[in-house]
Order: C-alpha cells, then structure tokens, then sequence
C-alpha cells in the first residue's frame, strides 16, 4: 500500500484546507471518512463471501469422500453378508441331506408358536401411583363430592315435629 509519513498527512492536509477552505473543511472530511469506511465494509465482505465459498468447496470434497467411503464400506458388508449366507446355506443343506434328506424338519417333535394374548390393561388410562389400600388406610379421599353433596351427607337426619296419635 501507500506510505503516508506525518509530513506527507500535513502537507495534503495544508493543501485541502487552501483548496476547500475552513467552512466546508469538516464536512469534506466527515464525507472521505464515511466513504473509506463503507469501502473498507465492502472490502471485508468480499473477503468473507471468498473464504467462505472456499469452506463451501472444501465442504463438498469432503462430503464426496465419506459419501464413497459410506459406498464402499456398504458394498464390502453385502458381499460378506452374502459370502456368509451362501456358506450358511451350503452347510445347513448338508447337514439336512446327512440327517434324513429332507431339508423340513420332523412333524411331531416341533411345538406351535405360542400367540398373542392381550392383557387385559388399557394402558392409556392414567393411574394413580399411589395404592388403593395406602389410601383408604391413611384416608386419603378417593371419591370427590361438591361442598352441598357433602353436607346433605353428613346432616342429621330431620325429626319431624308431628305427634302421631
């Protein structure tokens, strides 16, 4: 870049103060100054959006090498898998050609699959963790009741003041 010393600053200083004059001085100055710094933005911005289209770039390469390595290591697993699998096969047809010659196994010495029995719960329903028999121990309310039904529950009963004869 250019180098200004402080006798080159005062000297261009010197000169815009003759050329502009002491009135408009300031305002020309506050001008330069809000036009270098929005350079300066402008500046850093491209500076920014270049290194990161760079990390984009760098992002992608590194994307395509574990997508061909997830590949790779994907078709290296099936081939084991049928290498295995085939070797498998191959020996349980030999055992079962060496056991009878049938490759379904024996009718009666196999029992059923069990079945599915429900039990019975309906697991949405909210439950209480606290038991049934704690709360009636403790007297903790298991029934709730408005204010009116309780008192008609508790009141004595009425006399009536009739006398019969």
């Amino acid at each position: 870049m250019i180098d200004f010393g402080f006798d080159k600053l005062a000297l261009i200083g010197a000169v815009a103060l003759i050329v502009i004059g002491p009135e408009r001085l300031p305002k020309v100055a506050r001008t330069v100054g809000h036009l270098l710094g929005k350079a300066q933005r402008y500046v850093a911005d491209v500076k920014a959006e270049v290194n990161r289209s760079i990390e984009l770039e760098e992002l992608k390469k590194m994307k395509t090498e574990f997508e061909d390595a997830a590949r790779n290591m994907e078709q290296t697993v099936s081939q084991e898998v049928n290498a295995v699998s085939g070797e498998f096969d191959k020996a349980w047809s030999e055992a079962t050609s060496a056991a009878g010659g049938s490759s379904s196994p024996g009718v009666g010495w196999e029992a059923p699959p069990p079945q599915y029995k429900h039990p019975g719960k309906n697991w949405r329903v909210k439950r209480g963790a606290v038991p049934q028999w704690y709360r009636q121990r403790h007297g903790v309310r298991t029934r709730v009741q408005s204010g009116a039904a309780r008192v008609a529950r508790f009141r004595p009963p009425r006399v009536s003041s009739k006398a019969g004869p």
